[in-house]
C-alpha cells in the first residue's frame, strides 16, 4: 500500500458505487442464506470453468444455464427497491419466488431440448408462459442489477415490435404477434439467448473471473502505487497518476464508475491538495477512468462482442491491435492537458515524503505478469477461452511468489465467488441487449435507421458520422459497456457501413461515442461519481471531462476517414509516421484547449494550434505538412516569447 492513503473509507467508496453503479448495490447476506448464495455463486463459476476446460455446451444449453444462474442470483442479491440496495440483509419472500421461477426458466431448455427441437417453432401453452416469464424476469433483473435506462430501452423495442403497423413513416413494419415475439425472444438464438449472452456465457465470464483473481493479488492497489512511483514527482504528478492508474485499471474493470471510485478515492484528494480545482480534479479521473473501457486488451469486455458482431473472419487480436493506437492517443491527450494545466497554474509534483518507497514498488512488478501473459497468449493465436483459463492459472502461480500477495485456497474460493458476482450485471445487460437485437433482426430496424440517417445527412459521410455520433451518445447514456456497444453497433453502425466504411472502423466509431456518454452531460455517470468525491459541481465536472476527452471526439472521425490509425492496410514505416504525427497533433490540440504551452496562448494561437493538431492527426501527406509547419511556427513563437519574457524579468 502506498504511503498516501485513500481519503475515502471503504464504506464511503461503497456508498458512492451503490449510488452511481447499480451493480454494486447487492444485499449483504449472512447466516444460512448467505452461505447458500455463496455456494450458488461458486457453482456458477465452476460451471464456466468446467465448460471452458472440457468444451462449451450447445448454444441453447450453455446460454440458458448461464441465464438461469444469473437471474436467480440477481433476485437473491439485489433488492427491488433502490433505497434498500446495499443495506438489506435478508431476502424478501417474493424474491425467493422469482429466484425459483428463474431456475425453472434456466432449466427449461436443458430438460425439454428434444421436444423443443422436434417442434421447431411450434409453441405449446407451457412454452409460451415460460418464454413470457423469461422476458419479464430479464427486464426486472436488468432494472435491479444494471439500471432502469436499458430496461426501458428493451421495453420500447418490444413495443415497437408489437405495434409496427402504427409506427410513423420509414419506421413502420408488419408487426409481430405476442406469441411470435415470445418465440423469437426465448426459443431462438436471435433474442435473449442470442449473440450478446453467448459472449457473456463464454469469453466475458472467464475474463471477469481473471479480473477477480487479479484483484485478490492486490493488483488494483498496486496500480495506484506504480502510477505514483512513475509519475508522482513530475509537474502536476497526481493528475498524471490518475491517468496512468486508470489506464491500467481498465485492463481488469468493466465499469467507468467503478474505476472512478476505486482509483479516484486516492487520486482526486491528491490533486485537490496540490491545487487543482475540484471540477478539474474530478474531470481528470472521470475522463481517464472512462478511457479505461477503450484500452485493450479487455476494453470493458466489448472486444469479445465485436468479434461476434463484426464476423468476416476478424479475430479478437485484430480488434485489440486496431484499438491500441486510438487508446494511447486518448490517454496521451489527457496526460498532456493535465501537464499544461499544471504549468498554467504553477503546480508542483509530490514531495519525496509523499511518495511510496520506489524500490519496494518496483520489486512487485511481477504482479503485472498475468496481464503481459494474456496479451502474449492472445498474440500467439490461442483461443480467447484458453487464454483466459491459462491467465487465471498464471495469476495464482505469480501470486505465490511473495507471502503478501499469495492467494491461497480460501482466496481462490473467494475469487471464484467474486468473479461470479461481478458477472451478474453483464449477464442481465447482455440478455436485455439480446431483446433489442432480436427486435432489430426481426423488424429490419437497423436498416431502417441506417436509411433514415442517410436521408437526413443527404448521403454524405461527414454529416452521417455526426448524426451517428449524436445517436451513439444518446443510446450510450446510463448503459454499461457491453449493452452500450450492442445497442450502438446494432442501431447506429449500419448507417456508416452503408457508405463503404470498413466494419471495424464503423464499430469502433460507435463504441467510442457510446463510451464517452459516461462523461458527456447531462447523464455523465462517471463525471457525477467523480464530482461526488471531489465536492465539485457535477455539470461543470462533466463539461471539464468532455474538454479533457476531446481526443475521443476527434480520433474516431480520423480512423473512419483514414483507417491507417487502426493499422488497417498500412506498412510499419508508415504506421510509425502516423503515430508520430498524431502524437505531435495531440500536443497542439492539448495546448489549444488548455490555452497554455510554454506560456499563456493568445486566442489566435489557440485556434491555429487546434487546426494544426487536427491536420497532424489526420494521416494524409498534405495535411501532415500543413500541420507540421503550423506546429513549428507556434513552437518557435512560444520559445522566442518565453525567452523574451525571461530576459525582461531578469533585467
Amino acid at each position: 500500500m502506498s504511503t498516501y492513503e485513500a481519503a475515502l473509507s471503504e464504506e464511503q467508496q461503497q456508498e458512492l458505487l451503490e449510488k452511481y453503479d447499480p451493480e454494486a448495490g447487492a444485499r449483504k447476506l449472512k447466516g444460512r442464506i448467505g452461505w447458500i448464495v455463496f455456494a450458488i455463486l461458486l457453482a456458477f463459476s465452476l460451471f464456466h470453468l468446467y465448460t471452458g476446460i472440457f468444451g462449451v455446451l450447445t448454444a441453447q444449453l450453455q446460454r440458458s444455464i448461464h441465464l438461469g444462474f444469473a437471474l436467480a442470483l440477481i433476485f437473491l442479491l439485489f433488492p427491488a427497491s433502490k433505497e434498500k440496495r446495499g443495506k438489506e440483509h435478508r431476502v424478501a419472500w417474493y424474491d425467493y419466488i422469482l429466484a425459483a421461477i428463474s431456475v425453472v426458466v434456466g432449466a427449461y431448455w436443458p430438460l425439454m431440448i428434444d421436444d423443443l427441437v422436434l417442434r421447431a417453432g411450434m409453441l405449446t401453452d407451457l412454452d409460451f408462459y415460460v418464454g413470457l416469464a423469461a422476458i419479464l424476469l430479464v427486464l426486472e433483473a436488468t432494472r435491479r442489477a444494471v439500471g432502469l435506462p436499458i430496461a426501458i430501452i428493451a421495453i420500447v423495442f418490444m413495443l415497437y415490435a408489437l405495434f409496427g403497423p402504427y409506427m410513423p413513416s420509414f419506421l413502420a413494419h408488419r408487426g409481430l404477434q405476442l406469441d411470435r415475439l415470445v418465440q423469437t425472444m426465448f426459443f431462438t438464438t436471435e433474442g435473449i439467448l442470442g449473440t450478446p449472452i453467448a459472449v457473456s456465457a463464454t469469453y466475458i465470464f472467464l475474463f471477469l473471473l481473471f479480473g477477480s483473481f487479479l484483484i485478490k493479488t492486490g493488483v488494483g492497489e498496486y496500480f495506484n502505487d506504480l502510477s505514483i512511483a512513475i509519475a508522482g514527482r513530475s509537474v502536476g504528478g497526481p493528475a498524471k497518476v490518475a491517468v496512468f492508474s486508470s489506464a491500467l485499471q481498465g485492463t481488469i474493470s468493466g465499469s467507468s464508475v467503478a474505476n472512478v471510485v476505486t482509483s479516484g478515492a486516492f487520486t482526486i484528494p491528491m490533486m485537490k491538495n496540490l491545487g487543482y480545482k475540484k471540477e478539474f480534479a474530478g474531470a481528470v479521473e472521470a475522463s481517464s477512468s472512462t478511457g479505461g473501457q477503450l484500452m485493450p486488451p479487455v476494453m470493458g469486455a466489448a472486444a469479445f462482442l465485436m468479434v461476434e458482431f463484426i464476423g468476416n473472419g476478424i479475430s479478437y487480436w485484430d480488434i485489440a491491435k486496431a484499438a491500441a493506437i486510438p487508446a494511447v492517443l486518448y490517454f496521451t491527450g489527457i496526460w498532456i492537458m493535465t501537464h499544461f494545466e499544471a504549468k498554467r497554474i504553477g503546480l508542483r509534483g509530490l514531495t519525496k515524503e509523499e511518495m511510496p518507497n520506489r524500490k519496494e514498488v518496483f520489486s512487485k512488478l511481477y504482479l503485472l505478469l498475468p496481464i503481459v501473459a494474456i496479451v502474449l497468449l492472445l498474440m500467439s493465436g490461442m483461443s480467447v477461452i484458453r487464454a483466459a483459463l491459462w491467465s487465471i492459472v498464471i495469476t495464482v502461480v505469480v501470486s505465490a511468489i511473495k507471502k503478501e500477495t499469495r492467494i491461497g485456497f480460501k482466496g481462490i474460493i473467494d475469487a471464484l465467488a467474486d468473479g461470479a458476482r461481478s458477472a451478474l450485471g453483464v449477464a442481465a445487460a447482455t440478455a436485455a441487449a439480446g431483446i433489442i437485437v432480436g427486435v432489430v433482426t426481426k423488424t429490419g430496424l437497423g436498416l431502417k435507421m441506417a436509411n433514415g440517417l442517410l436521408d437526413l445527412s443527404g448521403g454524405y459521410l461527414l454529416p452521417t458520422l455526426f448524426l451517428t455520433m449524436i445517436a451513439s451518445l444518446i443510446l450510450g447514456m446510463g448503459s454499461p459497456t457491453t449493452a452500450n456497444y450492442v445497442i450502438t453497433s446494432t442501431i447506429a453502425a449500419p448507417a456508416i457501413i452503408l457508405l463503404g466504411v470498413p466494419d471495424l472502423s464503423a464499430h469502433l466509431f460507435v463504441f467510442y461515442f457510446g463510451i464517452v456518454a459516461d462523461i458527456t452531460p447531462p447523464v455523465a455517470l462517471a463525471a457525477m461519481s467523480a464530482a461526488a468525491i471531489s465536492g465539485g459541481e457535477p455539470f461543470r465536472t462533466g463539461v471539464e471531462s468532455t474538454k479533457l476527452a476531446i481526443s475521443a471526439f476527434i480520433i474516431p472521425y480520423m480512423f473512419v476517414l483514414s483507417p491507417e490509425l487502426l493499422m488497417i492496410n498500412t506498412t510499419w514505416m508508415y504506421l510509425i509516421w502516423v503515430v508520430f504525427t498524431a502524437f505531435i497533433g495531440m500536443i497542439a490540440i492539448s495546448a489549444g484547449v488548455i490555452g497554455f504551452w510554454m506560456r499563456k496562448m493568445h486566442w489566435v494561437e489557440r485556434i491555429v494550434a487546434l487546426i494544426a493538431g487536427l491536420c497532424l492527426i489526420y494521416p494524409e501527406k498534405i495535411s501532415d505538412i500543413i500541420g507540421l509547419v503550423a506546429f513549428a511556427l507556434l513552437f518557435a513563437l512560444q520559445v522566442i516569447n518565453k525567452r523574451g519574457n525571461a530576459a525582461k524579468t531578469s533585467a
